[in-house]
Formats: C-alpha cells, structure tokens, sequence
C-alpha cells in the first residue's frame, strides 16, 4: 500500500440566504457561481457531503473511503477506537453577508436518545470582519426557562443576547446547548463535531423571495438548551507569538493551534496519535514530508494523516494557519 500524504480536499460550497462573497473574494481559492455562497465545507464525512481528495495518487477517493481503507494509519489509533469509520470533525468556512439565525445544538447525549448522532460543540476564529461586525454567544445576563420562553413569544430574545465586536483573530468557544448566531459582516473558520444537528430559534423576521419565513425549533431548542451555562466569557484569550505553536483550543472534541509564521517551523507529531488538519488563514506555505512537498495558499485546507510523524511547514514568505487535531 502506497504512502499517505499531505491531502487537498475539493471545497463543498454551500447558498444560504444570508451569505455573500468573501468565500470567492477572501479565501481566494473558493471561485463560486452561487450569488450568496454561506458555507465552503472543507473537510467532511456527513452523508451525502464526502469531500472528495483532490490532490495524488488518491484524488476522486472520498474521506470515508480513505479511513475505510487506512483505518488507524489515517485518524490515529485512538480516533479510530473512539469514533470507528466515522470522521471525528467537520471544517468549514462561513461567510455572513446577514446575520444567521439565532440557533443552538444538541449536546451528545441528547443527540444520540433523539437522532442517534453527534452533538454539536463548536469553536469559531475570525478571519475577516466588517466594522461594528460581531457575534452573539450565550446570554448577557442569568436567564429561566420561562424568561427564555416570554422573550422568544415576544419576540424580543435579541435583548437578552450577548453581543461580541470581533476583529479578525479573535476566537471563541460554543459548547453544545449553547444559544448562538453569527452575525452580519463576519468571515469565519468554524470547527466542530461532525453534525448538522440545527434547532432555529430566531431568524429575525427574515422571508424568502416567495415571502415565506424559514421554519422554527422551537420546542426542540428549548430541551437542548443548557440555561445555568448560557451565562459567562465564550471569547478565547491567547497571547500570539511569531513562529511558535499557539494553544487556542483544548477540548475534548478537538484542539486547535495558531501558527503565525515568517519562518521555517519543524513540527514532530510521533506522540500525538491523531490526523492533523492546517487552514491556511493568511499568506502561502510549503508542507513537506520526506519527498512530498504541497504548496497551500490562503483558503487552502490539508489534512495531514496520523501515520506522518514529521512536517516541515515552509512559509512563502509568511503564513497565518489554524492547526486542529483530535487527541
């Protein structure tokens, strides 16, 4: 059996309603004829929504056909324990020309009685935003259930939002049952477990061309809120330093770094037992392993698999990159 590489994904874009250009405009690599692309899923396994190689010897094979073929060597004996032939992540992008409907997601163990899936604990890292642009996570002040559900009959829940200005490199924690919506004019990386477990809260009184509003969950929503946890600091606080892997995440779901970088970095991953996955946020870099070198530029994905034990990245001349992994 030939030697895994460094692999290229082809992007899976998504139309929303709300969505607009900077998927084609920022992340250049994303050319799109949708008039409002929301969504580039990158890296996914859902059914239905496979990405699809796009670079060596393995290109036109799917991410489900790869674990079913390279099991441990790809995700790592532990991953492969844990969660089988199904892949432990989904990575997208996320473009908000509007705001996304007020949302949130089941945790595991509701996911699993009622749908047989995963929960959705997630984590986003601006990219790029618009002036006076920001995001809405949990609540601004300790809610009830009944508070909650006058405000949603009322239509006036936006009050009791918590409302972030962000700027691009600014992160943040969304752990299932958590209400959240990404608001107007914000480009984002979004990880997360690997569900599309949605319940629509709020869509601010939004229609269709047709004049019809998007459907609502709100009963589902309010068993899968976690009320006691909807109150505190979801913003992620980490000191950027040049050329050095920065924890920005560690979770039991995924851990996510930053490198920001302007020179060679020598990365060594014989003890971590997982894939690793770079988004190149800024700027282009060289991945080489042993004689495989792969060039990704702004927008680019690449999942690195768990049997590479060493990676020179390569920056052209400098790089900013999400590195995520399950461990």
């Amino acid at each position: 059996m030939s030697a895994l590489y460094p692999l290229k994904f082809t992007p899976i874009l998504k139309e929303k309603i709300w969505g607009g250009n900077k998927i084609e405009t920022i992340l250049k690599h994303k050319i799109s004829p949708m008039r409002n692309c929301g969504e580039s899923w990158e890296v996914s396994g859902l059914v239905e929504d496979e990405s699809v190689v796009s670079n060596g010897f393995l290109a036109e094979n799917n991410l489900n056909e790869l674990l079913e073929i390279y099991l441990t060597d790809f995700v790592g004996e532990k991953n492969y324990e844990k969660y089988g032939l199904g892949f432990p992540l989904l990575i997208k992008f996320i473009d908000a020309q509007d705001n996304l409907s007020v949302q949130v997601h089941p945790d595991d163990t509701l996911a699993q009685e009622k749908y047989g899936q995963n929960g959705k604990t997630e984590m986003w890292h601006v990219i790029e935003a618009d002036e006076g642009a920001g995001l809405y996570v949990g609540f601004n002040q300790k809610v009830t259930e009944q508070q909650y559900v006058s405000a949603v009959e009322a239509g006036t829940l936006e009050a009791l939002l918590k409302f972030y200005p962000v700027k691009a490199g600014d992160t943040f924690m969304i752990p299932a049952g958590t209400v959240h919506a990404i608001g107007k004019g914000v480009l984002l990386a979004e990880i997360q477990q690997p569900s599309d477990i949605t319940f629509r809260i709020f869509d601010w009184n939004r229609v269709d061309e047709n004049g019809n509003s998007r459907e609502l969950h709100t009963e589902e929503a309010l068993d899968a809120i976690h009320f006691e946890e909807n109150v505190g600091d979801f913003k992620v606080k980490y000191a950027p330093e040049k050329n050095k892997t920065v924890t920005l995440v560690h979770s039991p779901f995924f851990n996510t770094n930053m490198l920001d970088m302007d020179m060679q970095v020598e990365k060594s991953f014989a003890q971590l037992d997982s894939f690793v996955i770079y988004m190149c946020l800024e700027g282009s870099v060289f991945l080489v392993s042993g004689d495989f070198k792969e060039r990704m530029e702004t927008g680019e994905v690449v999942v690195v698999p768990a049997e590479i034990d060493q990676l020179q990245i390569i920056p052209d001349p400098k790089a900013k990159l999400l590195e995520v992994y399950c461990s």
